[in-house]
């Protein structure tokens, strides 16, 4: 397909730095350094980053500063707000985390922000409309013309720009079950059946283990071929159980994750949870991680060094999964617990040449 460049009118595709903003810590001076400095063509790697919702679209974010070859491996268990409304209609994938990570990979010029907040639109009325997505929308509406989701998604990256490719992890709409101890407060010790991703992202009580329905969700083919292919692959940032750990839960996807050749980072959160990981160390994601995959071997923890208050025990939790420990200040300033795209870029970026290959990639 011949590409066609879109227009909008009063936009313009400026050149921009990768790094904006004056240095506010040595590490992000050193982020922006990096970002000014172009990389040879074929001397990028190629990074696959798994997750979903606001977790892996800061991964994007940084990534995208870094690397022109990236791809977004997405969940599709999503039944809440928007997505839920049209997987429920429709019978479709949930679009919402699709559209966060098209939305996370368009570039900071005015075109592409433009367009990262036209997709992120929500309509405010009384009426059907309420709530939806204007990406929402778009995305079901080619899947509906197309008949094809990898194709229909490759088109909107297109018309946005984006700055890589999203991916769903399967092309079957999935439910998210979890088992948790103390769901029902008079009931502490008693375990009981959580269903549906919204639902186990806020639930009460401990969650022990997550799994899908079905049990084994045939994974994209496109989404196995590029972890296969890929130098670096990206675990997190996000919601543990409901965006991070269901990428264990496909079969496919997993095997791929175990036999690809590439390097493997876990990106920790900056704060656990409330609900799903309330009360849970930097040392217990790791755990609870492996308990789901324990033939799934690591190479690098990143963690802010800021929200690590036992660094030994993290070392240990690591070293049972064969990665070493990464600390660096990622998080912003503000004290919200989200992560600075040019610091999280800058430590990606140091993490992918101290432990990879130097020198040009592939």
């Amino acid at each position: 397909m011949r590409r066609h460049t879109p227009r909008l009118t009063g936009l313009r595709r400026s050149a921009v730095p990768a790094f904006r903003g004056e240095a506010r810590t040595a590490a992000r001076a050193a982020a922006e350094t990096r970002g000014a400095r172009p990389r040879r063509r074929g001397a990028q790697p190629k990074v696959v980053a798994l997750g979903g919702g606001m977790g892996l679209s800061a991964s994007l974010a940084a990534l995208r500063r870094i690397t022109g070859d990236l791809t977004a491996v997405v969940t599709v268990a999503d039944d809440g707000g928007s997505s839920g409304r049209l997987r429920q209609e429709l019978g479709v994938l949930p679009p919402g985390d699709l559209r966060k990570a098209l939305a996370a990979l368009c570039g900071d010029d005015d075109w592409g922000q433009t367009w990262a907040r036209v997709i992120q639109h929500r309509f405010q009325t009384e009426g059907d409309l309420h709530g939806h997505a204007v990406g929402n929308l778009l995305i079901v509406a080619l899947w509906e013309q197309l008949g094809d989701h990898v194709q229909a998604l490759d088109l909107v990256g297109r018309l946005l720009g984006a700055n890589g490719r999203v991916l769903p992890m399967s092309a079957v709409p999935l439910e998210l079950q979890a088992l948790v101890k103390g769901h029902d407060p008079t009931r502490p010790e008693d375990v009981d059946t959580v269903r549906g991703q919204a639902t186990v992202a806020l639930t009460p009580g401990e969650v022990q283990s997550v799994h899908l329905v079905p049990h084994d969700p045939p994974a994209v083919p496109e989404a196995v071929e590029a972890v296969l292919d890929a130098d670096w692959v990206v675990l997190g940032p996000g919601s543990w159980f409901s965006s991070v750990i269901p990428h264990l839960l496909v079969p496919e996807l997993l095997e791929a994750l175990t036999r690809t050749r590439a390097r493997r980072v876990l990106s920790l959160n900056l704060a656990p949870q409330p609900g799903e990981t309330e009360g849970f160390s930097p040392q217990r994601h790791v755990e609870v991680l492996a308990r789901h995959a324990p033939k799934l071997a690591l190479d690098v923890v990143l963690a802010d060094e800021a929200a690590v208050p036992d660094r030994e025990a993290l070392a240990a939790a690591a070293k049972r999964v064969g990665a070493a420990v990464e600390l660096a200040p990622v998080a912003r300033t503000d004290g919200t617990p989200r992560h600075d795209p040019e610091l999280l870029a800058a430590a990606y970026d140091r993490i992918f040449r101290m432990h990879g290959r130097i020198g040009p990639w592939r």
